[in-house]
């Protein structure tokens, strides 16, 4: 923001949010995200309800958090932490750097997993291990049927649950089907438990790897990101542990590397699952891998 807008507020001079959202354009270069920024800073319920207030002036107060805002983005962070929130489908989403942003190509995978899960009838119950946000498993529950329908998310991360615990207002009704459990991979599961599905976007950055954003290395947290020497090794304890975990036919599904599909497909069909199938996502590249455990 600039030092005018800044001087103006202080001397008790208003500034109205078409106004700052002209200038916020003109500092990130990019009139959206300018305009995800205003929403946040002016404490708008959603995008109608900004666009009118555009007339009405900003306080001082809007002015310094929009302020700061702007300066985090142009210092690297990630706008989606910068924002505090982020959609995902039909959800909108508490993230910050304890969780990975939620990506399209995530979307997709959640996608599968939810026609998978409906396409099973009456009394479904999934799991989405490593749930970060929330993303994937709340998608689930607030998709799928309310009724006959239980959805756990599990993660290893303490601080992972806590933000996947604080978006689960954000489905309404529906988190009445949520549960949450914290542990690493099966072991967070209670016995006695067999799934239709198995869902996880696990760690999947091999070591080292030079094809990694450096947006996402310095800011997303290392846990959720990398998994051994060829990125495999979280996939590896998945596909092990997936029969043992779900019932009779069902499914396991995973977000993967853009060139692991070979290697996935070796991986799930050592550990006995059938019916292997690895769908790319909307760029073509390898990102969803599905596999079933045996009838």
């Amino acid at each position: 923001m600039s030092a005018a807008d800044q001087d103006r507020n202080r001397a008790g001079v208003t500034v109205a949010w078409r106004d700052l959202w002209t200038e916020t354009a003109g500092v990130v270069g990019d009139r959206a995200q300018a305009r995800w920024l205003c929403e946040v800073a002016s404490a708008s319920i959603d995008g109608d309800d900004f666009l009118a207030r555009l007339d009405e002036p900003a306080t001082v107060r809007m002015v310094a958090h929009l302020d700061s805002m702007v300066a985090r983005h142009r210092a690297g962070e990630p706008l989606q932490y910068v924002l505090g929130e982020w959609s995902f489908r039909h959800i909108t989403l508490a993230v910050d750097r304890r969780v990975l942003i939620p990506r399209p190509e995530t979307e997709l995978v959640a996608e599968v997993a939810i026609e998978l899960a409906a396409g099973v009838g009456l009394d479904r119950t999934v799991a989405d291990l490593g749930t970060g946000s929330g993303a994937i498993g709340l998608s689930m529950a607030f998709e799928l049927p309310h009724h006959d329908t239980v959805v756990w998310i599990t993660d290893a991360s303490a601080d992972a649950i806590d933000v996947a615990r604080a978006n689960l207002a954000g489905i309404g009704p529906a988190a009445a089907n949520v549960r949450v459990a914290h542990g690493s991979w099966y072991e967070a599961l209670p016995d006695g438990i067999s799934f239709d599905v198995i869902v996880s976007n696990p760690p999947y950055v091999a070591v080292g790897s030079p094809d990694l954003e450096a947006a996402v290395g310095d800011w997303e947290p290392a846990s959720a990101l990398f998994s051994g020497a060829d990125g495999l090794d979280d996939i590896r304890i998945l596909a092990a542990g997936a029969s043992g975990r779900l019932r009779p036919g069902g499914a396991l599904v995973l977000e993967i590397g853009a060139d692991q599909g070979r290697a996935v497909e070796d991986v799930l069909a050592a550990a006995g699952l059938v019916e292997i199938e690895v769908r790319p996502d909307l760029s073509g590249r390898d990102r969803v891998a599905i596999a079933r455990r045996p009838i």
